[in-house]
This record gives structure tokens, C-alpha cells and sequence, in this order.
């Protein structure tokens, strides 16, 4: 399955990081917060519309749609 942006997942659906686009600043940003290559990730809110919540194991992350858009995960079925 061809990683899909963290931000068309819906609420309750998880996924795997397997990529983050854009530049070092944002991808060391990111990988502070835990989202790294190959960590699941739950999206607990996603209106469609404003930020994304996102659990991250114990945490939780709010993320503004444009971020979530670089984050590529791949949906875990089931």
C-alpha cells in the first residue's frame, strides 16, 4: 500500500510513519515530538477542517494540517 499524508486518516485510524517531506528544520522538529520512520501513530481527532489530533503512544500531538500533510504513514488495516 503506497504511504498516504497523516492528515486523510480519520479519527480512530492509524498508521505507520514512513517518510516526512520538507526541510531539516521541520523534520528535526517532528522527530522531537516522535514522529519518526517506522512509529504508529492514532489519529484520536480529524475534522477535516483545523488541526489534527494524533497519539503518539502515551501523548498526544495537535498538528496544523500543512504539517500533517508531510507526514506519510501507511494505513494499518484492521
Amino acid at each position: 500500500m503506497a504511504p498516504l499524508p497523516l492528515r486523510l486518516l480519520l479519527a480512530g485510524e492509524e498508521g505507520i510513519v514512513r517518510a516526512i517531506g520538507g526541510g531539516k528544520e521541520l523534520y528535526a522538529r517532528l522527530a522531537a515530538l516522535g514522529f519518526v520512520p517506522g512509529k504508529k501513530v492514532r489519529v484520536v481527532q480529524n475534522q477535516m477542517c483545523g488541526p489534527l489530533i494524533v497519539s503518539l503512544g502515551a501523548g498526544r500531538v495537535a498538528l496544523g494540517r500543512g504539517v500533517a500533510q508531510r507526514i506519510l504513514v501507511e494505513k494499518v488495516l484492521g
